[in-house]
């Protein structure tokens, strides 16, 4: 990657533009304010923060468990859309950095991904044009194909060659050709178009299932059962094909249904959530939560957030809401707070959040003006919610590090 611009990160100053970064702050770079070396109290609320501990946990966990499975890994960028962790998944092993549109693959660009992997078709001319010129530039650029309109259109505006992965998708789900026939029919176009060549295929196993039940884990090997036939199926215009599936929640079933194939192919696992985990959907979802075979993940990402009412018996209102915390999934939960008073953590819950406040029950023993910890469900929606996440050091308490996003 781009070291150069990912130094250029920590040039910025810090102003008002920055939530979660004290005033003291302002006027200082990002290098500044870390070598000051912030406790986290200063920070102002509503404010989120990475674990370092966690981080680095993650990344190491995943990277080895793939590596001991034969299973190349290309993490989801647009969960974090942060090129700093992308820089670090990278160096750990990871092959590429999958992105979702023209605008996140631009980022990846910016700042010297050398190989990015679109899940996702491309039907928009001009950003065909884009991924040419970006591709002519030297980036190993790559997109899934499920239809005749995307394929003629990028083959019309490539300039040069690009890689195409025939994506098979599933009744209702998202995009993907709706069965093997169909995709071998994609796959024929992909041969036949100019400027196109036939890398692989892929697809997206949570668009079959969503729980962790046993007739879903066995929606999800069908389905994956369906992706290897396909790759069977065809012959590809690359020595080393790409057969790519795996979120965040069935990267094992990946692992067992397509990992056979990997002498045969790039088995891409485009996983993007482990790096952070949490403490809701994925802490339930993910492989070792359900007896799978899965690396132990730790949740990085936590909230603080203060309280500035006691309307009433049992009730407290934070000062965090739809505007910081992710709320799609689950409501942030409870972890603790710095106040004296007695709190059983068990018993206390978020039922319900507003734009800028949160409802804590459940809270004896909360003051105004105490702080609570809160864990986050899917960081999906957490990190585009904040321009700056500060790391910080479970040991020490102290900011050791800041990560830009890009949404």
């Amino acid at each position: 990657m781009d070291e150069t611009r990912l130094r250029a990160l920590h040039d910025e100053v810090l102003d008002w533009r920055h939530k979660g970064v004290p005033a003291s702050a302002h006027g200082l770079t990002i290098a500044e304010w870390i070598a000051s070396g912030p406790p986290t109290p200063t920070l102002p609320t509503p404010v989120v923060t990475l674990s370092a501990q966690a981080l680095e946990h993650n990344l190491l966990s995943m990277a080895s468990w793939c590596a001991e499975r034969r299973l190349s890994l290309a993490p989801h960028g647009k969960a974090t859309m942060a090129p700093q962790l992308w820089r670090r998944q990278l160096d750990a092993g990871a092959a590429a950095i999958t992105v979702a549109n023209l605008f996140q693959a631009g980022v990846a660009h910016r700042f010297g991904v050398p190989r990015i992997l679109i899940a996702n078709e491309i039907a928009d001319p001009a950003a065909a044009v884009r991924l040419s010129l970006w591709a002519g530039e030297g980036a190993r650029m790559c997109l899934f194909s499920d239809s005749e309109v995307p394929k003629v259109r990028v083959s019309e505006a490539a300039a040069t060659s690009i890689d195409v992965l025939v994506e098979l998708g599933a009744t209702g789900g998202r995009a993907g050709a709706r069965g093997i026939e169909a995709a071998l029919k994609v796959a024929a176009g992909v041969e036949a178009a100019p400027n196109l060549r036939l890398a692989g295929v892929a697809g997206y196993e949570g668009a079959v299932a969503s729980g962790t039940g046993a007739a879903d884990l066995a929606a999800v090997d069908d389905y994956l059962g369906d992706l290897a036939t396909l790759f069977a199926a065809l012959d590809f215009e690359t020595d080393r094909p790409v057969v790519s599936a795996g979120g965040s929640a069935y990267f094992d079933r990946v692992a067992a249904v397509l990992g056979p194939l990997a002498p045969r192919a790039e088995v891409l696992l485009r996983s993007g959530s482990y790096l952070v985990h949490d403490h809701g959907c994925y802490a339930r979802t993910t492989p070792v939560a359900r007896g799978g075979d899965g690396p132990v993940l730790l949740p990085a990402l936590r909230a603080r957030a203060t309280v500035l009412s006691r309307p009433e018996p049992g009730l407290a209102i934070l000062d965090a809401g739809r505007r910081d915390l992710p709320f799609d999934q689950d409501l942030p939960i409870p972890l603790r707070h710095n106040g004296s008073g007695a709190w059983d953590a068990t018993a206390a819950r978020c039922p319900q959040i507003s734009d800028q406040h949160l409802h804590l029950t459940g809270a004896e023993g909360l003051a105004v003006g105490d702080v609570v910890e809160l864990g986050l469900s899917h960081p999906c929606t957490a990190f585009d919610k904040w321009r700056l996440i500060p790391v910080v050091d479970d040991e020490t308490g102290l900011v050791v590090d800041a990560v830009h996003t890009f949404f």
